[in-house]
């Protein structure tokens, strides 16, 4: 006997805060696969009779929704809930009032869902992964990392070098207005639903697919409706600066607005940062993890070769640096056990990956025990942490010879600690320590040659690089090449020492300070400091604005012709931005934050302006004030922005600080908004 349905409620409020979805919004149904939703329905005439009531239920996804495909689901009414596949029951029938529970496969393909009631009632929802049900290859079993790698809404992603790694703010904003349908139609731009849209949509049942998908459309590289445009130029025409990005929310919003145009422009860090806001927004747990001093490896023989002639001039373009990628938590039934938990997927392009820019995901359990036929792309993510780096010297005469160099590959890989602000250093889950039984095992597995090769000796002579303190950007400072003769003989030497320039993707730039010293005496045992004076009126108008500059001193023993080389990069210390927030921080109350910062450099700073951003801190956009006096040498510039909070709960204002001189200076404040 069939129900005589008058009207219904999807019942938004109550299902969005079971299923963790209600910072979407209360008005209309998302829910999670794997959990019970529940829906009221209220009856014409008669009542709900166990046993005799009929309810005919259809849930389709995608437009060529079909059974074999898993987008398309029939059932009708069960004595209980099965959690294992589309099912439903009715809870507490009252008189005309029925309860009706409807629960989603665990493994259903996410997405915009029709579910129809007897062939004639249809309301339309999202489905979305389900971190929180242990039949969903998501699953984790922790609140503390669900709410980090879920539900939070904004994060730190690290920049910098391995020596000083700097924390950025960033604010993801994946519950933010219009982010989610951003997100899904992401997945329907992309090529393969535009081939075949019903297999596409079958896919999303599988998270390995999802994420492959979205690792190809954060870039738009294969000219695919893709998010964002790289550029790793020093200028930005056409387009942004990726330093002045302060979360995802803007980019995402400009892509679905602009006819899905790629939005320019992104370098690794913001990649990351915008395909960890779409997996999280999915239900995919994601953090963004940072490898300093990456390796690019090109001819797939894990060994990066560079060049320098005597002067220690370098290549332009080093295959290493710092690079951000991200990687997401699911279980993967496609390999043998004991590979599942974190995964490691880059969407900045690279390399193609059958046929297309993309790349994971591959465990990272992987990349420590050297299995490099596992899927996907094992061997690219490898060599960013392991790839060899080997310096070549060009003599005048034509000649070369290796140079002695401790610089390693893949230091310090690190990512925000759960619940905390602080770096987590996450290196160990990458590879093994240097020098043990363990890593020289997966270098044999993994076939690489050279590092099975290379033999601890000491050498004669050494040459390291030595900072002094308090190198900040505006003033001028010294640094040091320390050479150090451990042999019994004197030694005669030539000692270049040169900083130039670098971006964080390792593109060298001008010079900042030379020397050239040809002839360097060392007594048997002896040592030399050499002072090398940086000064700001050389190096200010090089910078980029990742505020990096590169040591390199390169010695030459006259006697033996052999060459050894330190190198080091300094990141320059931006002033710290001060932020006071004025009022008694509560929901819906207006509050004030009052900005400051103090010009460190001996020349005045036009064009300044103030920026604040932050989830459920400003609504969802941007605030700018901008200053109308340049400041001077010393002077501060201070102003306030008044911004009204939307919900409670420990939120981080993103501050940004823009002019002419400085590029952008970045803070941010964790503030606790009460009810």
């Amino acid at each position: 006997m069939a129900l005589d349905i008058s009207t219904w409620d999807l019942a938004c409020r109550f299902n969005n805060t079971d299923h963790h979805t209600e910072l979407n919004g209360m008005d209309r149904l998302i829910v999670r696969r794997g959990q019970a939703f529940t829906i009221n329905l209220y009856l014409n005439s008669g009542s709900y009779q166990p046993g005799y009531s009929q309810l005919h239920i259809t849930a389709e996804t995608g437009p060529q929704p079909e059974e074999q495909y898993g987008t398309r689901a029939v059932f009708g009414l069960s004595d209980e809930i099965d959690d294992t596949r589309w099912s439903a029951a009715v809870s507490s029938p009252t008189g005309d009032t029925v309860c009706l529970s409807v629960c989603a496969a665990p493994d259903a393909p996410i997405g915009r869902y029709v579910l129809t009631l007897d062939g004639r009632i249809q309301f339309d929802f999202i489905l979305l992964f389900n971190p929180w049900c242990p039949r969903d290859v998501v699953y984790i079993d922790s609140e503390e990392k669900l709410a980090e790698y879920v539900l939070a809404q904004d994060g730190i992603i690290f920049r910098g070098n391995a020596e000083y790694p700097v924390p950025i703010a960033w604010y993801f904003g994946q519950f933010e207005e219009g982010i989610l349908d951003a997100c899904l139609r992401i997945l329907d731009m992309n090529p393969k639903h535009s081939r075949n849209p019903g297999k596409d949509c079958s896919g999303r049942r599988n998270v390995i697919y999802v994420t492959r998908v979205l690792s190809a459309m954060i870039n738009s590289n294969d000219r695919d409706y893709g998010v964002l445009e790289g550029c790793w130029k020093d200028t930005f025409d056409g387009g942004v600066s990726p330093m002045s990005w302060r979360g995802s929310v803007q980019i995402l919003r400009t892509w679905s607005s602009t006819s899905c145009l790629p939005v320019r422009f992104g370098q690794c860090w913001v990649f990351a940062a915008v395909a960890c806001t779409v997996s999280r927004a999915l239900g995919i747990p994601c953090r963004v993890v940072t490898n300093f001093y990456s390796a690019h490896d090109t001819n797939s023989n894990l060994v990066i070769e560079r060049y320098l002639n005597e002067k220690g001039e370098i290549d332009s373009i080093c295959k290493c640096h710092c690079i951000g990628h991200s990687t997401s938590w699911m279980t993967r039934p496609d390999l043998p056990p004991g590979f599942d938990g974190w995964q490691a997927s880059d969407p900045t392009p690279q390399e193609k990956s059958e046929g297309v820019f993309c790349c994971g995901p591959v465990p990272v359990r992987a990349i420590k025990e050297g299995e490099l036929t596992f899927k996907y792309d094992a061997p690219f993510v490898f060599a960013e942490v392991n790839a060899d780096l080997v310096h070549i010297l060009k003599y005048n005469d034509g000649s070369t010879r290796k140079i002695v160099n401790d610089q390693k590959v893949g230091q310090k890989i690190s990512t925000k600690s759960v619940g905390r602000d602080e770096r987590e250093d996450i290196t160990h889950l990458y590879k093994y320590p240097e020098g043990s039984a363990e890593e020289r095992q997966v270098f044999e597995k993994a076939n690489h040659q050279n590092k099975l090769q290379q033999q601890q000796a000491n050498p004669g002579l050494q040459i390291t690089i030595k900072l002094s303190t308090g190198i900040r950007k505006g003033c001028d400072f010294d640094v040091f090449a320390i050479v150090t003769n451990n042999t019994e003989e004197d030694k005669k030497c030539r000692l270049v020492f040169a900083s130039r320039a670098v971006s964080y993707n390792g593109v060298i730039g001008r010079e900042c300070g030379f020397k050239d010293l040809l002839n360097v005496a060392l007594a048997p045992g002896g040592e030399r400091k050499v002072p090398l004076k940086l000064n700001y009126s050389k190096y200010c108008t090089n910078l980029t604005e990742d505020n990096l500059i590169r040591l390199g001193a390169l010695l030459i023993d006259y006697s033996t012709k052999e060459a050894m080389m330190a190198m080091r990069d300094i990141v320059l210390d931006d002033p710290e931005i001060k932020i006071r927030i004025l009022g008694e921080p509560k929901e819906k109350r207006k509050l004030a934050a009052e900005l400051t910062l103090q010009n460190p450099l001996p020349e005045t700073l036009q064009g300044c302006c103030f920026t604040i951003e932050g989830a459920n801190l400003t609504g969802g956009s941007s605030i700018t004030e901008k200053l109308e006096s340049p400041i001077e040498p010393g002077q501060e510039a201070k102003v306030k922005i008044y911004f009204t909070p939307t919900q409670s709960g420990l939120r981080k204002l993103v501050v940004d600080f823009d002019s002419n001189k400085l590029g952008h200076v970045r803070g941010y404040k964790n503030v606790i908004i009460g009810k």
